[in-house]
């Protein structure tokens, strides 16, 4: 049986569609959120639906798919809100017990700037003393963790792609902090954090956290400050750029699988958390896929299906087989 759950919040006053798919004996609750990069006309979750139920069926679980509102019209942090909104809701203990789920079997997973998205989210609850431990485990897939630097070795081996190149990555990210183009050039330049902010810095110093192998012969140069005129709060924000939440509060994350992929732009960013985490003392499960390119998990059903892609759901369902 498939029920469908829409309800209103009171905080956006916005209309969001949940996707629970509610299976007799389901024990563990998935929420996923997905998007390619927070901006509406990119994608929506429906996207998602097919790999949403084929998870359901194979975990015999439900899954909560996000619908959040999305940017220009709503920037930052607005998607943000919205997921915590609805995850807050699925916690409640009655919510849980209607469902029949397993309050100690919760995951949230989210791809792309879904990644962002849920690696917020879990930072924020599992510091939140009301839903600390709450989450058991946590998915982020070929996830983007930060906006501090914007010339990472990834970003300079794959500027032009595949799928995803950087200009189109710094102008869809920028649009969702603010539609000033101001900002774009800058950060094009790696120009755009403001005075004061090199104290961040050392939490995506890719000199530090990068394996060597990745590091080749690129050679470290922090972000230039202060070229920027105007105010943007979103970029030394942690619950925009994930990667910069401090050790302390890195520490107390659960259970984390993390995907990144070769030939992908931001591959680095989902490299340098797992060094951070693993340095901590999170588990990580890390998967690094040799010929991954950025969004092949999305390509899983017609009239496009990638092998690469089944193969990274598959063990990404594999994965929460034996961890949920």
């Amino acid at each position: 049986m498939t029920t469908k759950v829409g309800f209103l919040s009171k905080k956006s006053q916005s209309t969001f569609l949940s996707h629970s798919y509610v299976l007799v004996g389901f024990h563990c609750l998935l929420f996923t959120v997905h998007q390619f990069i927070f901006i509406s006309t990119v994608s929506e979750v429906s996207a998602y639906d097919d790999l949403n139920r084929w998870t359901a069926n194979k975990l015999n679980a439900v899954v909560v798919g996000i619908d959040y509102r999305l940017a220009p019209q709503y920037p930052f942090p607005a998607a943000l809100e919205d997921c915590i909104f609805v995850i807050k809701f699925f916690l409640q203990d009655k919510v849980l017990a209607e469902y029949g789920v397993d309050a100690t079997r919760i995951c949230i997973m989210g791809d792309s700037s879904g990644g962002t998205l849920a690696a917020t989210v879990v930072q924020l609850l599992q510091n939140d003393p009301e839903y600390k431990d709450r989450i058991k485990a946590q998915a982020l897939i070929y996830p983007g963790l930060q906006l501090i630097d914007t010339l990472l070795p990834s970003h300079r081996e794959y500027k032009h792609g595949p799928i995803l190149s950087r200009e189109m990555l710094i102008k869809l990210v920028c649009l969702y902090v603010s539609e000033d183009k101001a900002l774009l050039q800058a950060a094009l330049r790696n120009e755009h954090m403001p005075e004061g902010s090199r104290h961040l810095f050392k939490f995506v110093n890719w000199s530090d956290f990068l394996p060597e192998k990745f590091k080749k012969n690129h050679v470290y140069t922090e972000p230039i400050l202060g070229k920027l005129n105007g105010s943007y709060p979103a970029l030394v924000d942690s619950r925009m750029s994930p990667s910069l939440a401090s050790d302390s509060q890195l520490q107390s994350l659960p259970l984390t699988y993390i995907v990144t992929c070769e030939h992908d732009l931001i591959r680095d960013d989902g490299l340098m958390y797992v060094t951070r985490l693993r340095n901590v003392g999170v588990q990580v499960t890390h998967d690094h896929i040799e010929k991954g390119i950025h969004g092949a998990m999305s390509f899983t059903r017609a009239p496009v299906f990638l092998q690469l892609g089944l193969r990274m759901r598959d063990r990404y369902i594999s994965w929460l087989e034996e961890n949920l």
